[in-house]
């Protein structure tokens, strides 16, 4: 892999804080990564990572989740906040509208090689977020989950959820748009899933029966790949960053 300078700004999305990364490349359109972090984390957390990927020749955009970052905090370990991890999700996947256009308009985006990618809840965003667009090029997804609803039923196992209402009425939207009863748009289209097989955080089974299952169906050769990584937790790996690279250099070249 050859390496590229790379330029990093903070940008404002139509109120999203956002970093922005643009490699030290002349072109008139630019393919382009949109990568989403954690709970907890913040757009500075990842500018690392979204270095390396944008210095193998991608813009890479990181925006702030609602309660993260520049847009406000929370006690993310407090159970009673739990709830909160589905409802920045779901406002990540409807401020996509906005990021894109954005990209496409302001930062010379090229529309037809857009990705998306995230690390655990923001994984969880990438997959729904691919799931409801079909123009988007193709998604990595790092110990995260296509399989809301069972890794939903994971979560409130491990954090003993209280069931209110108002998560009862949560887990109804999270049902409506979960990425795994949306297999239609996700068939023949590129996606690389990369876990941790001891993940404490996100349990990989979920992930895994979901892999299986849209495996059996999917028909284009060499454009679903789930790699898993034995007894490694929740965490982001060099290995796993380079597999990422690969997988774009190979999904997204220009038709």
């Amino acid at each position: 892999m050859k390496f590229l300078n790379v330029k990093s700004e903070n940008i404002d999305i139509d109120g999203i804080p956002a970093i922005f990364l643009r490699p030290d490349l002349k072109l008139d359109v630019y393919p382009t990564v949109v990568f989403y972090h954690g709970w907890s984390s913040k757009k500075e957390y990842q500018e690392f990572r979204g270095s390396i990927i944008a210095s193998l020749g991608y813009q890479v955009i990181i925006p702030d989740a609602i309660h993260h970052g520049d847009r406000g905090q929370l006690d993310y370990d407090a159970s009673e906040n739990s709830g909160f991890f589905w409802r920045v999700v779901l406002a990540n996947l409807d401020e996509w509208s906005k990021i894109k256009a954005h990209a496409v308009e302001k930062l010379r985006t090229d529309p037809g090689r857009l990705a998306v990618a995230g690390h655990s809840m923001g994984g969880f965003t990438s997959a729904g977020i691919f799931a409801e667009n079909t123009d988007i090029r193709t998604c990595v997804i790092l110990n995260g989950s296509f399989n809301w609803l069972d890794s939903n039923e994971e979560f409130k196992r491990r954090l003993n959820v209280h069931m209110t209402k108002e998560f009862q009425e949560l887990e109804q939207q999270v049902k409506d748009r979960n990425p795994a009863g949306n297999m239609d748009s996700l068939l023949d289209r590129p996606i690389l899933i990369l876990h941790g097989e001891a993940d404490s955080m996100v349990e990989i089974s979920p992930q895994r029966e979901f892999y299986e299952r849209l495996r059996e169906l999917h028909r284009a050769e060499g454009d679903l790949k789930m790699v898993s990584y034995k007894n490694l937790d929740h965490f982001v790996t060099t290995n796993m960053l380079e597999e990422m690279g690969k997988w774009l250099d190979n999904k997204m070249v220009e038709e």
